[in-house]
């Protein structure tokens, strides 16, 4: 029962956050944007902005994993229960993520993320016991820049959100474009360590005492990390394209004496525009993560979990995704846009055992002022 409440909390949430971005539309702003103009909501700074423009952001992700994959294949409990006390069985994962996007000048955009997230874990002894820990709060914070390396054609049909995007507005259906248009720009980000990593929950064997949390069930990464990328985009017409390369590069160790693994990511998407408001995309993304260095003292010498093993979080996987974008045109909600997007992978590989990633979604909202 209190799962189920804990998740009822969490839509409530979700659903005050809508409303809270929405209204903020209700002030007039330019919507030159075709409905493709914005990547999928599932990437992030993946467009600029021009000078003095403002954009804030609200996205909620959830990914859901159930069963359990020992590198490509999967396997049953039992399997887990021969070598270790005790297998998850079922983890969702829900971050509600709350961005804010500013240019000082046209070729940089600054940029913030804040999460909050949410853990639920279930579990299974060997003798047969089930029982869930859960923990929440406030991820690791990321800020940075976006910096426009090199354009060519209509480089404001990208993203429009430049003189040349208005143009790319007025000229109707299917955005206009009058010819292809590219853009490069440079994902210089970094991540600060304001998410705990050291919560904790109650287990069968704690004996009423709450314990120190395996790694999956931390909130973040407890180090300064660096999160390089580079972001590609095209347009010719209703068709727009690009791809993005970017990586989470760990700076230091973390107090509790151990570093999460650096992890990187390959993804690349296609959108068609429909209308004047509406478009569908198609992305698929490639990502691979490595084991911990270290290990946290607190957590268990021998690990009684798999999850609890450092030596166990790396993983590979590639998912694909399909999306929709709608943009508001005109009216008093002018230049509100509403995404979502949802995939399942097609391949993964996991140090395992370990649980396996059934599917992903993200829905979000996006409001400019310009």
């Amino acid at each position: 029962m209190e799962s189920r409440n804990e998740r009822r909390s969490g839509r409530r949430r979700f659903t005050a956050a809508l409303v809270c971005l929405a209204a903020m539309a209700a002030s007039p702003a330019w919507a030159g944007s075709a409905p493709s103009g914005h990547a999928p909501i599932g990437v992030m700074g993946d467009h600029t902005h021009g000078q003095g423009e403002l954009m804030f952001s609200y996205r909620f992700m959830r990914m859901g994993m159930n069963g359990l994959r020992d590198e490509d294949e999967r396997v049953s409990r039992s399997h887990v229960l021969n070598e270790f006390m005790v297998t998850p069985t079922k983890m969702d994962m829900d971050m509600h993520m709350f961005g804010a996007m500013y240019a000082p000048i046209d070729r940089v955009t600054l940029m913030v993320m804040v999460p909050w997230v949410e853990l639920e874990m279930e579990h299974r002894t060997g003798m047969g016991v089930t029982f869930t820990t859960k923990s929440e709060g406030v991820g690791d914070v990321r800020a940075g820049a976006l910096i426009d390396l090199w354009s060519s054609g209509m480089t404001g049909a990208h993203g429009g959100h430049s003189a040349n995007g208005r143009e790319h507005a007025k000229s109707g259906h299917h955005g206009g474009a009058r010819r292809p248009s590219h853009k490069v720009h440079a994902n210089v980000m970094f991540s600060f360590p304001t998410g705990a990593i050291n919560r904790r929950d109650r287990t069968p064997a704690s004996g009423g005492a709450k314990v120190r949390l395996p790694f999956p069930m931390q909130i973040g990464s407890g180090s300064y990390d660096f999160l390089p990328g580079l972001t590609y985009t095209g347009r010719d017409g209703p068709i727009a394209w690009g791809a993005q390369a970017r990586g989470e590069i760990r700076l230091d160790e973390n107090h509790a004496d151990y570093r999460q693994g650096n992890e990187y990511a390959l993804t690349a998407w296609a959108a068609y525009d429909w209308n004047r408001w509406l478009s569908t995309s198609l992305r698929t993304e490639w990502q691979h993560t490595l084991n911990h260095r270290g290990s946290d003292p607190a957590v268990s010498p021998t690990p009684t979990v798999p999850t609890k093993d450092p030596g166990r979080r790396a993983f590979q996987r590639l998912d694909f995704l399909a999306g929709v974008n709608l943009i508001v045109p005109e009216g008093p909600f002018s230049g509100t846009r509403f995404a979502i997007e949802a995939g399942v992978p097609a391949y993964q590989y996991l140090d395992g055992p370990g649980l396996e990633t059934d599917w992903i979604a993200t829905v979000g909202v996006q409001y400019a002022i310009h």
